[in-house]
């Protein structure tokens, strides 16, 4: 009965001294705060570079416009940027990523890559790279960004944090687009002159596997978040194809019905833009000619068309919001997933349109960033897979 009495009695104390010093255990991120005084609240924005749309400053003009995701996507403020040509005039954005690690925002124009701080919003370094650079992905410890030059020859490895480079990869496939994989030991290459989707070990920076041949060159791609499948815009293709990523063979060819292939403004490809929702249900497929995005029922496979969804301008490219709300289109649509319903469109300050094909949501505690989306829609769902 003592030993109870004697164990209740220093619980009590652990209790009391809690409650007297006011600290808890550390909270995510290695933030701290007193119990007395509330947790920041965390502020979740949309990030989108322009010129996102090839150099067309008519569509947010060159910089970073910020939205209130919780206020109807309202206009916050904007951010000045780099990312000049040789004559002066603002460079094509090419890609967006970020780093937690840093606290930083990385945007890939066609010349350089720029790396703003997130809490004083000032660059902190612009480097231009040989062959140019395009839409870059960063590793899942914000360490490491993997850069594809220009649709030229090789992607360069460099460390995110001073953008000094480790490593060039040779794959001679028109380097273009790069997904660096959920659990941060694999990345994918796709480059628009292959067919072949090249896959990196992140840990040697060497191309250990290729999926496919898919029908043609690859143009935007996304994968599953247990990275065993991966679905790709293909050239001449109303549609997309799907590859399995552990065996490496092509799987499926998924065209859209219903709708005819037509001319496109921009990319010269039917469907230029590819997505999946967050928890992998379905796929939203970007249709240039005719200004849709076609949703796919993803719990079949091959996938089934189920709807489609009418824009005001041509999608290029798809996200979707973290928690998978909502659904972004580079028109600057802002799309009820659940509802299929457009509920607001992105404007500026003086409410002209912002479109951009470059964009990323970004979680805000206090000053500090603490989570942050992707520009690819990958999916969420990490069950283990078999590589």
């Amino acid at each position: 009965m003592k030993q109870k009495s004697t164990a209740f009695s220093l619980l009590l104390s652990s209790l009391l001294l809690i409650t007297a010093t006011g600290w808890i255990a550390l909270p995510p991120a290695g933030l701290t705060w007193n119990v007395g005084t509330p947790a920041p609240k965390v502020q979740r924005y949309l990030y989108v570079v322009t010129p996102g749309v090839r150099n067309y400053l008519g569509y947010g003009g060159h910089g970073i416009q910020v939205f209130d995701i919780d206020n109807n996507h309202r206009f916050v403020k904007f951010i000045k940027t780099g990312g000049f040509s040789k004559d002066g005039k603002p460079s094509n954005v090419k890609g967006v990523d970020v780093s937690l690690a840093t606290n930083c925002l990385y945007i890939s124009t066609l010349e350089a890559l720029q790396c703003i701080d997130l809490t004083t919003e000032k660059i902190l370094w612009e480097k231009q790279y040989e062959g140019g650079v395009d839409r870059i992905s960063i590793s899942p410890d914000g360490q490491t960004i993997y850069m594809p030059s220009l649709e030229k020859e090789f992607w360069t490895v460099v460390d995110a944090k001073t953008g000094t480079v480790i490593k060039k990869i040779v794959t001679n496939s028109g380097a273009h687009n790069t997904i660096y994989g959920p659990d941060g030991n694999y990345v994918y290459l796709a480059g628009l002159k292959s067919t072949m989707l090249n896959v990196a070990d992140a840990k040697t920076h060497t191309v250990i596997k290729k999926v496919g041949p898919f029908g043609a060159d690859i143009r935007p791609f996304t994968i599953n978040g247990a990275q065993t499948l991966v679905y790709v815009n293909v050239n001449g293709l109303l549609g997309f194809e799907v590859g399995n990523l552990v065996s490496g063979k092509f799987l499926h060819r998924v065209v859209v019905e219903g709708f005819n292939i037509g001319e496109v403004k921009r990319h010269g490809c039917p469907s230029h833009g590819i997505g999946m929702t967050p928890d992998e249900k379905e796929i939203w497929l970007c249709d240039g000619a005719n200004n849709r995005l076609h949703v796919f029922d993803n719990t079949v496979m091959p996938p089934v068309q189920k709807t489609s969804i009418l824009l005001k301008d041509m999608p290029g490219w798809i996200t979707f919001s973290l928690d998978g709300k909502y659904a972004y289109p580079s028109t600057g649509d802002v799309i009820d997933v659940k509802t299929r319903k457009i509920i607001a469109s992105l404007e500026d300050q003086q409410h002209n349109d912002v479109q951009s094909e470059k964009m990323v949501e970004i979680h805000f505690a206090g000053n500090r960033a603490v989570a942050a989306g992707d520009q690819f829609g990958l999916g969420q769902v990490k069950h283990s897979a078999k590589n």
